[in-house]
């Protein structure tokens, strides 16, 4: 079982930086895909970027070069720096574990972005 606590969420304007944490609390001591997704007003949600355990990361086209995943192991926290914010970038923001990166498993509660 893994719980997902995700912060860092706010309000910028467009041209902006966020940086949101993720908690991450597991309790069976094995290692996992972490990720985060993204849920736009009347949108679908859709992954933007993971990472595995190993520190491989991926990112999907309207984010790569904007946005950066990491992870500290050490503090269990996962990490997912925006830079040049636009307004399509609003939304709510969801933390996601899994024990592979094409299998989800664990979602966090959610942190907005706002994007003006």
């Amino acid at each position: 079982h893994v719980q997902l606590v995700e912060s860092g969420g706010g309000s910028v304007q467009a041209g902006g930086s966020l940086t949101l944490s993720c908690q991450v609390t597991e309790y069976t001591g094995n290692r996992y895909c972490l990720g985060w997704f993204r849920q736009a007003p009347g949108k679908e949600r859709e992954e933007i970027a993971a990472i595995d355990e190993d520190g491989n990361s991926a990112y999907i086209s309207s984010v790569e070069g904007r946005f950066t995943i990491s992870r500290d192991n050490a503090k269990n926290t996962l990490y997912l720096q925006m830079v040049t914010l636009r307004p399509y970038d609003s939304g709510m923001y969801y933390c996601v574990a899994g024990v592979r990166c094409d299998r989800w498993q664990y979602w966090g509660q959610g942190t907005q972005v706002t994007v003006s």
